[in-house]
């Protein structure tokens, strides 16, 4: 009888699957040698109990998302996670990494976090990330503020993690999974091409449930390939205002009758976030031009 599990870390021709009854050290059937597609780590799998926590690979279900950075499967929320100070927050940096993961079919989950540091200049933005429809919590690992909120979102979902250097996500990762204890800094420096590196990505079980893996989720320096006109389709904001434009596939930018310019200078749609698309718009366009 082949039990149920998810991967959560491979290594070494080992394959570490979490299921009903603890965690199993599995090998592949030989039959997975031979076949292109591999075992990643956050894939459900059918194995065989050979012996008290060690088991066979034998079947691999069918993924709902595959991730390269980091090697992932089946992962579908990505924690996006950004200072509200130190650094200050980069809407254009934040709107890329949305389009990013919203294109993987993954949803995001905005987190502004040190909010000890107070909100400042931060307020504006995260109540237009809010407005516009994206899930948003604010944290603070110092005074505690946010956490169960943040658990509650991510409890049953396989997370991966995205934001920028010195945002907190190394310290929101120790507060979420006790006795994790990673040093401030450690989650970026896995991102370098040395022998730790993200191929190496295990996933965190949570103690309210839910997997969250130990590395970011989306590199921030690459949009990935579409045409110019989807890309309006990966801001929430739009869609309640793009059946107005008076031409079909209407990029937003120099088209007369635009109705999400129109919804722009109304107030209604952050004008941060239009200039961010228009940005990001340029950046399609050059990457079509070269390929």
């Amino acid at each position: 009888m082949l039990l149920t599990g998810t991967v959560i870390r491979a290594y070494g021709g080992h394959y570490f699957v979490m299921a009903e009854g603890g965690v199993y050290d599995c090998a592949l059937r030989g039959r997975f040698r031979f076949e292109q597609e591999r075992v990643m780590v956050g894939d459900r799998v059918g194995f065989r109990v050979l012996a008290p926590g060690q088991g066979v690979i034998e079947e691999l279900y069918p993924r709902q998302t595959s991730l390269l950075r980091p090697p992932v499967a089946n992962v579908d929320r990505a924690l996006v996670v950004f200072a509200v100070r130190d650094p200050d927050p980069s809407t254009l940096l934040l709107d890329k990494i949305l389009v990013q993961a919203e294109h993987a079919g993954v949803e995001p989950v905005i987190c502004f976090n040190k909010t000890d540091l107070g909100a400042g200049e931060a307020e504006g933005i995260i109540l237009a990330y809010r407005r516009a429809g994206y899930p948003v919590v604010c944290t603070s690992v110092k005074e505690g503020t946010g956490l169960e909120e943040l658990r509650g979102m991510l409890k049953g979902h396989i997370t991966v993690l995205a934001g920028p250097s010195g945002a907190g996500k190394s310290s929101l990762l120790n507060a979420l999974v006790p006795g994790l204890n990673l040093k401030t800094g450690e989650i970026s420096r896995k991102l370098g091409r040395g022998r730790h590196t993200t191929r190496h990505v295990e996933l965190l079980l949570l103690p309210d449930g839910g997997l969250v893996a130990d590395t970011p989720g989306f590199s921030s320096l690459y949009l990935p390939g579409m045409r110019r006109e989807e890309l309006g389709g990966f801001f929430r904001e739009f869609e309640d205002y793009r059946a107005g434009c008076r031409f079909t596939g209407c990029l937003h930018d120099q088209e007369p009758g635009c109705a999400v310019k129109e919804a722009v200078k109304e107030g209604k749609i952050a004008a941060f976030r239009h200039e961010n698309y228009l940005q990001l718009l340029r950046d399609v366009i050059e990457q079509e031009r070269r390929y």
